[in-house]
């Protein structure tokens, strides 16, 4: 088998689409979830799962000093089903709570497993808009505290070789979503694919994962990931 991975979040709209392609590919895959009645999925999936909290900082570090995985990647996210108006109040600041809490005790059982790299999900929608094309470059708004420190720990933590992956927002399955919702979107299969060219190269760094067509730049993620979005029915 391949390179050990610990993917976090992997029950997740995008964890779940991720997981198939990591054992395809042939990665030995261990899969986080809170919920015991999902790791059946994720075995009939090809992966171990691994029942865990992220904020048990604990029990996280002792569950990957087991495992011993080579690349961890966090995509962990607490938000409703569809992005619910409803519900969104309390589900941001449940997901910023994963951003900088959770990914603070992540990054920390990563470094104490002897890990070398992680992959980060973050947002391609919280730039200063302003003149000209977005990029990677662009900075980001100054209310986005959870997102900068999400970044920060996987970008700059000592030991680990960081990537960060700004979606758009996310439509297909499992997403609540159908078709593409505004101007900076991303099927989650292209979601899921972005992720696995990251982790089958060695570039570190941010890139935007978006569909075309936007007003944010995807050259970057083309460029050096050879990534592409795809047509989608």
């Amino acid at each position: 088998m391949g390179e050990t991975i610990f993917l976090a979040g992997a029950t997740g709209a995008i964890g779940s689409r991720l997981v198939p392609l990591l054992v395809e590919a042939g990665f030995t895959v261990y899969g986080s979830t809170r919920k015991p009645e999902r790791g059946q999925s994720l075995r009939q999936a090809g992966a171990t799962p691994v029942v865990v909290d992220v904020f048990d900082g604990e029990a996280l570090t002792a569950a990957l000093r087991q495992i011993k995985p080579g690349i961890v990647i966090h995509q962990l996210t607490d938000l409703p089903f569809g992005l619910d108006p409803a519900q969104m109040e309390e589900g941001r600041a449940r997901n910023a709570r994963i951003r900088e809490v959770g990914t603070k005790n992540l990054v920390d059982a990563a470094v104490a497993a002897g890990a070398q790299r992680m992959l980060s999900q973050s947002i391609a929608w919280s730039y200063q808009v302003g003149r000209g094309e977005i990029t990677e470059e662009t900075p980001l708004l100054e209310s986005a505290t959870a997102i900068r420190t999400l970044e920060g720990l996987t970008l700059t933590t000592a030991g680990i070789a960081g990537t960060v992956l700004r979606y758009g927002l996310l439509y297909g399955p499992g997403t609540g979503c159908d078709a593409p919702n505004g101007p900076i979107c991303l099927h989650v299969d292209d979601a899921a694919r972005a992720a696995l060219l990251a982790v089958q190269s060695s570039v570190i760094g941010v890139f935007n994962v978006v569909d075309d067509g936007g007003p944010v730049s995807n050259a970057k993620a083309k460029s050096l990931l050879g990534w592409q979005p795809r047509k989608h029915d």
